[in-house]
């Protein structure tokens, strides 16, 4: 069973992500659609993809597309997704979900009504800490976790001025000035992704930048957002707590690792840091870098790349690591290049799988939901000087 697909943006993340789509056995025709219809023409001819429309109405309207893969803007995504999921689409949506609490619960009930697929491709899902985590806590090896950290640390220098250039145009510094705490699901997502958990209330607090180079800025800025570095602290249901950092300005080499992850529990704890990782218990420490560590599968100057910042490279290369079980994957990814450490191959295989058999795939509507709603929230509380603030939920997927 095959279904078409059609891609919404043609910029440097979705070229990755359409060789693995047009490669896997469950998906047929891949078209593309951009604003900028030479950049949907480039991406078709260079991964021979079915053709290209010259819109995303157009591409809703036409009979020959059954689902979507969005990956606009983040602040785009929304929006597009709604849109997709009304014209009877299903729908893969670059992270994050939405930027508003009123957006994702448009989402969510989009989705229930339609009975559409809906995903969030969440690389920090397959982060290989987190699978690790995930599946030590399913043998209750932590014992009770009670606590958990999660950072996205990812300097503007290392690539984010060329890539917020590339899509933003002449206005770039508007755009670049993203609040760091709207961007919050490779922290959070990664934390929750293995801990069964969601945040209920949260405090943060956001340290405005000093730059002066015009990126956050809020005279300048579309946002009006100021904040270049932040920290969450939040509270979970079921008692306890995790801390996330979404820092832009930071000296730390996150072309090496830009997720890392921390989880402590009565009996054992684990620690992943740029280099090496971790898992500790009451008798000692165990060094577990080696089973965490994905191995690239495409060089770092291979010429695909050639319009991402070489700082920005190390994403888009990274194989899978001992931690990953890829026995469930289709073999014609198994020469196929991968990225976020090894995340790539896993989230198409789970929005294709998905699609076919119509099951819920790992980051559903509601997943998504308690990976993206908490930093929305923080947000407003690090505006607020770092209020503590209510999380609303809307509760577990209903069973498929």
């Amino acid at each position: 069973m095959k279904f078409s697909l059609g891609i919404v943006g043609a910029g440097q993340f979705s070229g990755q992500f359409a060789k693995l789509f047009l490669a896997h056995p469950g998906v047929g025709d891949v078209h593309v659609t951009d604003l900028l219809p030479e950049r949907a023409e480039q991406l078709a001819a260079a991964e021979g993809l079915s053709g290209t429309f010259p819109s995303y109405e157009a591409m809703l309207e036409s009979k020959a597309v059954d689902a979507v893969a969005v990956f606009t803007q983040r602040w785009t995504h929304g929006p597009l997704v709604l849109q997709g999921l009304n014209a009877g689409k299903h729908v893969y949506s670059a992270v994050p979900m939405a930027i508003s609490r009123e957006e994702i619960a448009a989402i969510i009930e989009a989705v229930r009504a339609t009975g559409l697929t809906y995903m969030m491709g969440e690389t920090s899902q397959y982060n290989p800490a987190t699978v690790h985590a995930r599946d030590q806590i399913a043998d209750g090896a932590f014992g009770r976790l009670f606590y958990a950290e999660g950072d996205y640390v990812h300097d503007m220098d290392l690539g984010f001025y060329e890539a917020y250039q590339y899509s933003g145009g002449e206005n770039w510094k508007a755009t670049a000035s993203y609040p760091p705490l709207l961007y919050p699901t490779h922290s959070v997502g990664g934390v929750l992704g293995a801990w069964q958990t969601h945040a209920v209330s949260v405090s943060a607090i956001g340290v405005k930048d000093e730059r002066g180079d015009g990126v956050f800025d809020q005279e300048i800025s579309q946002f009006g957002n100021d904040i270049s570095n932040a920290t969450a602290l939040f509270e979970v249901a079921g008692g306890g707590s995790f801390r996330t950092n979404e820092f832009r300005r930071v000296g730390y080499p996150s072309h090496i690792r830009e997720s890392r992850f921390r989880f402590f529990g009565t009996d054992a704890s684990m620690e992943q840091l740029a280099t090496v990782s971790f898992w500790q218990d009451k008798e000692g420490v165990k060094d577990i870098t080696e089973l965490l560590e994905p191995k690239p599968t495409l060089a770092p100057d291979d010429p695909s790349l050639e319009h991402i910042a070489p700082a920005l490279r190390a994403a888009f290369t990274s194989g899978s690591a001992p931690v990953h079980d890829r026995s469930r994957l289709p073999r014609e990814f198994d020469h196929l290049h991968n990225g976020h450490e090894g995340s790539h191959h896993f989230l198409v295989d789970d929005f294709v799988t998905a699609v076919n058999t119509r099951t819920l795939p790992s980051v559903n509507a509601w997943v998504a939901a308690r990976y993206t709603l908490p930093g929305i929230v923080a947000h407003e509380s690090a505006r607020q000087g770092g209020v503590r603030l209510e999380i609303p939920d809307f509760g577990d997927a209903p069973e498929s």
